[in-house]
């Protein structure tokens, strides 16, 4: 399997060398050539395979088999995938697909930790500077990933005093090899910085970078193997129903790998991209128009993104599909909506969501649950992780999970610097130049 660059078709690479560049040239996104195909013979078979190996199975479509053989790749998905998913069934027809129950409580904990042992085994050695921006969650499933790896140092970006409080200490105490940096400004302004630093002719040749934001193939890939675990342990009795996916949306990694899923042949009937207020995506499926507005910052955090970088992969899965953009539903909610939904879901279902997943199921409930359908939406983040404003909300205690438990009353390490590149720059060259 080959990856060509979106902005430079002429670039290909296999997965490995992908995984390790990042971006490619006129900082092209890699993209798979050939997006697998299965049929349902073989859809029906894997099904019925445990999680590590359909998800070995599938991830090693993507890869040559000269750069990995499927024994070793067991071995690192199994390092990865350590943790359950759970198809929270909620009613007849509706179901939570909870991905927060790795390591730092957050989808992300999957593509990353997959990125961290890929990247592991295909090093060889050399010294590699991993450079990413977080609005929340990302950044504790980096730094947790690859803590303490040899020969791999991460700085992370982040919004400062945009993310929570239990967010930010999940990964901004750790030290060692992960250095962290509140940034005054955005999470945009985090990424338009990191851009810069891929850019830079000079920060290219004094350090060998990487990113492991969604831009990585390797988390998108990582990714695809929870929507076919959703539909393995969907109840018998509504499996010949229409899937729903409504999936909570910031930078629109999570919806690039359910598109690449379905067209690899998963029976996904539809997809529901659920933003918040920054709404530049659901705006230009109404309008046709490409108008991102300055980013707000909201309850589901996330998300709160304006330019997702995904975008134009989920263009190309269009274009290569021949799919019209109607085909896919888009809805933004507001905070008030959030926190309503929130209230109405606990008092009906004395479940509860955090901002996100409440987005995700707000949207989906934009649309009537019809009795063929059977709707999943996106459990992104354990609501422990919004332990004060869900006490706020419904004033019921969460009990903090051991890893949030054991960062408290740890020392907050990170680093302040201005939304400026050449502060960010200096940083760099100071710390990682020898």
């Amino acid at each position: 399997m080959k990856f060509y660059n979106l902005n430079f078709h002429e670039e290909k690479k296999n997965f490995s060398h992908a995984l390790k560049k990042g971006l490619g040239k006129k900082q092209g996104l890699f993209f798979p050539i050939n997006i697998p195909k299965l049929n349902n013979k073989i859809i029906k078979n894997i099904l019925n395979l445990n999680f590590i190996d359909r998800s070995s199975y599938i991830i090693s479509l993507f890869l040559n088999k000269k750069e990995i053989s499927l024994d070793e790749l067991k071995i690192k998905i199994n390092k990865a995938f350590n943790f359950p998913i759970l198809l929270n069934i909620i009613d007849k027809n509706l179901a939570c697909l909870e991905l927060f129950h790795g390591p730092t409580l957050a989808f992300k904990d999957f593509g990353v930790r997959f990125m961290a042992q890929m990247l592991n085994f295909f090093n060889k050695g050399k010294k590699i500077l991993i450079l990413t921006a977080t609005s929340g969650d990302t950044g504790a499933a980096v730094a947790h990933a690859f803590y303490k790896m040899q020969n791999i140092e991460v700085v992370i970006l982040y919004p400062y005093k945009k993310i929570s409080i239990l967010q930010e200490k999940l990964f901004c105490t750790l030290g060692n090899n992960i250095k962290t940096i509140a940034i005054k400004g955005n999470f945009d302004d985090c990424q338009k910085l990191i851009k810069k630093v891929f850019n830079d002719k000079e920060l290219k040749k004094l350090l060998y970078l990487n990113s492991a934001n969604s831009i990585n193939i390797s988390r998108l890939i990582a990714q695809i193997c929870y929507y076919f675990e959703a539909f393995s342990q969907i109840p018998l009795d509504q499996k010949q129903k229409k899937i729903v996916f409504s999936v909570p949306s910031g930078n629109f990694g999570n919806l690039t790998a359910g598109l690449i899923a379905q067209t690899m042949g998963l029976p996904i009937h539809k997809f529901i991209a659920a933003t918040n207020i920054n709404d530049t995506i659901p705006r230009f499926l109404k309008t046709g128009y490409w108008k991102p507005k300055k980013t707000v910052s909201t309850l589901s955090n996330a998300m709160d993104v304006s330019i997702p970088n995904n975008w134009p992969r989920i263009i190309e899965i269009f274009n290569q599909n021949n799919w019209d953009f109607k085909k896919l539903e888009s809805f933004p909610i507001t905070d008030i909506q959030t926190t309503n939904t929130i209230i109405n879901f606990y008092n009906q279902y004395k479940y509860i969501l955090e901002p996100h997943s409440a987005v995700s199921f707000c949207a989906l409930k934009k649309q009537i649950l019809k009795k063929d359908t059977f709707n999943i939406f996106l459990g992104t983040a354990h609501p422990a992780k919004f332990q004060n404003y869900v006490y706020n909300t419904l004033h019921k205690k969460i009990l903090l999970p051991n890893i949030l438990i054991n960062c408290l009353e740890k020392k907050n390490l990170s680093y302040k610097l201005s939304n400026n590149f050449s502060y960010l720059k200096k940083f760099l060259i100071q710390n990682y130049v020898i």
